[in-house]
């Protein structure tokens, strides 16, 4: 395939300002300031899909963000691969922090800045480079090919799996693609071998009718922010276990053959911990810092807040306080359930003179894939060809929500070649995709759908 790869050296500067193009618009899909922005991604890729040979490239509209589609169908009797990611990014807060405007895309050292660098638009584009070199040179692809791509992962994808069960066509398929992850170390090829699950939930605190005077009522009044912290405080213990009754019940344990392979990983504590300007890595005894990662349930406070949080000095006792939770889940623990017992234990410790409620948000189960498929086979020898090392088979601390229900709804294997580097900023400010990755990562693709062909026979 000396040609398709020809081609990919000779396109590299024209992709990389494609991507640009595509990091340009701010689909926030979390804020609603940016839902015409979102729209104009999806319109935009689309379009992008469409020019460069996929067939039916359209725009689909869902209860919320929309569905970008398109499709390459040579041979109904070919395998069929779905290739799936998203067009949505997060916000960016805090601004102040972003050495170059999130929006503005900036080269740095080989790094590309933006956010949706890697998560996700800079691994959708590898892929439809991949694609694209091969209608260029072949005119056609080795297998059938169809592509979706959301514009609601970044809050949950409640609209996806409803409009798919309602149009199965559109994901039927021999397996699936997905590149939402990332590689355990710079310049390691890593295949995804599973996810976290999560459950999302918001804690309000409540006490007396009104905040109240300090110095009048303080020392007998209730203080909301006090309990709130008391409740958390009684949701983990000081060996970093869970002491939500019943949370670890339908946890599965990693077997020894499992601990032994996360052992043998060239985890570099020392430089994470420098990376990440810790002292010492916190958490659950018994399990390595990597296993706390990638392996292991967790009880997180994202944010707190309430009382006075103004300027100067305000002498009040807070009648009400907040604080948002995430639980990471693993197999088989079930995120309705996680919040029901989360919401038991806060009902049950929370003093008389308070009341407490659980708000529950977003959820999505753990996921655990089948290794020995052929086209999963395929990625790793796509991966060591393209990066001249071998892959890494490591599981991701991530939630993907929509992994879990594609596997579901479709009972495809699922393939995760992950590229984002370990240290990209996902989520954070000054995200970037490492330009290197880039030109390797296209190529890997491109590798993939021969591998994967010759596998299955195609």
């Amino acid at each position: 395939m000396t040609d398709v790869k020809e081609y990919l050296s000779s396109r590299f500067d024209k992709d990389v300002e494609e991507l640009v193009e595509f990091l340009r618009i701010p689909s926030v899909s979390a804020q609603s300031q940016h839902r015409e922005d979102v729209s104009r991604a999806a319109r935009w890729l689309a379009e992008h899909l469409s020019r460069m040979g996929m067939k039916d490239a359209r725009v689909l509209p869902t209860a919320g963000h929309p569905i970008v589609y398109a499709e390459w169908i040579d041979d109904p009797a070919k395998p069929t691969a779905l290739i799936y990611g998203h067009y949505d990014v997060q916000p960016v807060d805090p601004l102040p922090l972003w050495q170059s405007p999130p929006f503005e895309p900036a080269v740095r050292e080989g790094r590309l800045y933006a956010r949706g660098a890697s998560d996700d638009k800079g691994q959708v584009m590898i892929h439809l480079a991949a694609l694209r070199a091969w209608l260029a040179t072949r005119g056609r692809l080795p297998v059938n090919v169809r592509v979706l791509i959301e514009g609601e992962e970044e809050v949950g994808s409640p609209s996806l799996e409803p409009y798919l069960l309602t149009h199965p066509d559109l994901v039927r398929a021999d397996f699936i693609v997905i590149s939402d992850t990332g590689m355990f170390a710079p310049g390691l090829p890593t295949l995804c071998t599973g996810l976290r699950g999560i459950a999302v939930a918001e804690v309000h605190v409540t006490t007396a009718a009104t905040d109240l005077h300090s110095g009048l009522y303080g020392g007998a009044a209730p203080n909301a922010v006090q309990v709130l912290c008391e409740l958390i405080a009684a949701c983990k213990g000081p060996d970093g276990r869970v002491a939500i009754p019943g949370f670890y019940d339908r946890v599965l344990e990693p077997s020894a053959a499992e601990r032994a392979s996360y052992g043998s990983l060239p985890f570099d504590e020392r430089g994470v911990l420098a990376g990440l300007g810790l002292k010492a890595f916190a958490g659950e005894a018994g399990y390595s810092p990597f296993e706390r990662m990638t392996i292991r349930p967790t009880f997180e406070v994202n944010g707190m807040w309430g009382g006075f949080l103004g300027e100067g000095s305000k002498t009040v006792i807070p009648r009400e306080a907040r604080a948002k939770i995430t639980c990471r889940l693993v197999p088989d623990q079930e995120p309705e359930e996680v919040l029901d017992l989360l919401a038991a234990h806060l009902r049950r410790i929370c003093p008389p003179y308070a009341s407490v409620e659980v708000e529950r948000g977003a959820g999505g189960r753990p996921w655990k894939a089948s290794l020995g498929h052929p086209a999963t086979e395929a990625a790793i020898r796509a991966l060591e060809a393209a990066f001249g090392r071998k892959a890494a088979t490591v599981p991701s601390g991530g939630s993907i929500p929509i992994v879990e229900s594609l596997d579901r709804v479709t009972g495809a294997p699922m393939v995760l070649m992950g590229f984002a580097d370990p240290d990209c900023n996902a989520h954070a400010p000054n995200e970037f995709f490492s330009l290197e990755t880039f030109r390797m990562a296209r190529e890997a693709c491109a590798v993939f759908w021969q591998e994967v062909a010759g596998a299955l026979g195609a």
